[in-house]
């Protein structure tokens, strides 16, 4: 990160403090500051050197609310909101459901104060004339901040940043690749990807505008997370008036979207059996199994679903990285349909194993699964030859603020993947290949596969909190019932 964006993100960050005491959670100020610099942007796009045509209407665009104060600024702040949500393209996307939560008027001036650099205010942030990356950088700060706040619940849209770097290095996109996530969250498999472009590759006008408009297209159920990755995006300059991020369930049905590349971390969390995500964020109890002809097996486990919904949307030849929690390598029934069919029809041939403590989902136990989608074979092979499994979990132990995951802690799994030729790998310690002979005949074709032995003494400094060994346990309690509940489901029907 620049030097001058964590300072920025520490000034914005304390006003949200004061802020608290009105009852103004970190999400809705996340969310406010987004309506916000987004107008601020917009209005610094219409002077020189850019000199763009603004496409706010004039009558709501950043200078209307710098010029009021007290009782009009917040009755005028309202309607501003209320009508760009019904705009079509990125302002509607932006502005959708917005609502004002600053009720006093006189800390909505100041915050505007705050971003508009006000020239009394020796403090200023000054806007105009700071790098684009820079700016994104502030916004991808204020977005982890958001996360770690465990209360807000937004933890659970944001991956780390060291996995999803690490993520996107061996992926190694190209110019001119699609890109897509059903899943997208807050947006960091775009920014990253965007970021690894245009510092790997000189690129020439025609690959610039493509990456601009036309590499990448995400989904998110949650209007608020589609919020705040559309204004990620266009605050690090990807896309223009048209949002690439649409707030749907894309697992709904197969869009035709085909992509080159898919990178993904869906939800965890309960099956779909019993909670869904309703466009709000609010949890909801309802019967949600997706009954679609390009899936292998219908089941109400949300992962698995995706997992059959990203093999769709790929390309042939297309590469995939996907985070997958464990139950998805062991579960029985339409788990190990999925897992059979992804071993044939697909080059299966990564594992990471993931520690836990890295996701701000406590108690999560992940891995991120890698594959090549491939043609119809006639010969009757599979097309997963060896699956390389790398342990990244056994004797590791990482927190959320004491001991965190950086990219450097990823270097060793970056390098024994080597991206330039996967067929020229080598076994080391944590690094092993399992055939695929040697899978098909394991029970249930689990790949739940382990090697390394634990320590024999622990590491008191780095063991687990007590909450996250407590999510662990109600996590492994949950699964097991909601097993338990489909199977007693399934005897009913038939």
């Amino acid at each position: 990160m620049s030097n001058e964006a964590p300072a920025i993100v520490a000034k914005l960050w304390n006003f949200c403090n004061v802020l608290r005491d009105d009852g103004v959670s970190y999400g809705d100020y996340v969310q406010q500051l987004t309506n916000l610099l987004f107008l601020k942007m917009a209005d610094e796009q219409t002077k020189p050197p850019f000199n763009r045509k603004s496409f706010i209407p004039k009558k709501y665009d950043w200078t209307t609310l710098t010029g009021m104060s007290g009782d009009a600024l917040e009755k005028h702040y309202r309607h501003v909101l209320e009508d760009l949500s019904q705009e079509k393209g990125l302002l509607g996307v932006i502005f959708r459901k917005s609502q004002n939560k600053i009720q006093d008027p006189a800390k909505l001036e100041r915050l505007i104060k705050l971003i508009d650099g006000d020239a009394k205010d020796k403090d200023r942030i000054l806007w105009t004339g700071m790098d684009i990356d820079v700016k994104g950088e502030i916004y991808e700060g204020l977005l982890e901040k958001n996360a770690e706040d465990v209360k807000s619940g937004a933890g659970q849209y944001f991956t780390p940043r060291a996995l999803i770097t690490a993520m996107v290095d061996v992926i190694q996109p190209k110019p001119k690749e699609t890109i897509g996530d059903p899943a997208c969250g807050t947006g960091g498999f775009f920014l990253s990807a965007h970021k690894y472009l245009t510092e790997n590759y000189n690129l020439d006008p025609d690959e610039k505008k493509f990456l601009k408009e036309k590499t990448f297209k995400g989904w998110d159920i949650v209007t608020e997370v589609v919020r705040l990755c559309a204004m990620s995006m266009f605050l690090h300059g990807i896309g223009d008036k048209e949002s690439q991020i649409t707030s749907s369930d894309s697992l709904i049905s197969d869009s035709g979207d085909r992509f080159d590349i898919v990178m993904t971390n869906p939800p965890f969390g309960k099956k779909s059996s019993n909670m869904i995500f309703s466009e709000s964020g609010k949890a909801e109890r309802e019967s949600m199994s997706y009954e679609r002809d390009d899936f292998w097996a219908t089941t109400s486990n949300k992962q698995l679903n995706f997992l059959q919904h990203v093999k769709t949307i790929l390309k042939v030849n297309g590469r995939c990285s996907i985070v997958i929690p464990d139950n998805v390598l062991f579960e029985g029934g339409a788990g190990e349909t999925v897992r059979r069919k992804m071993l044939e029809q697909m080059n299966c041939h990564t594992l990471l194993r993931l520690p836990t403590g890295i996701f701000y989902a406590g108690g999560v136990k992940a891995n991120v699964l890698f594959f090549d989608k491939k043609p119809a074979r006639t010969d009757g092979k599979a097309w997963t030859e060896k699956l390389w499994i790398y342990d990244f979990r056994t004797n590791r132990h990482f927190t959320l603020k004491e001991n965190t995951l950086s990219r450097e802690h990823l270097d060793d799994f970056v390098k024994c993947y080597n991206s330039k030729n996967i067929l020229k790998r080598k076994e080391t310690e944590q690094f092993h290949a399992y055939s695929y002979d040697k899978l098909i005949k394991r029970d249930k074709v689990s790949l739940d596969i382990f090697w390394l032995k634990h320590d024999s003494q622990i590491d008191l400094e780095n063991i687990s909190e007590p909450d996250v060994i407590a999510d662990e346990i109600k996590e492994n309690l949950e699964s097991a019932l909601e097993s338990i509940t489909e199977l007693v489901e399934n005897l009913k029907n038939k």
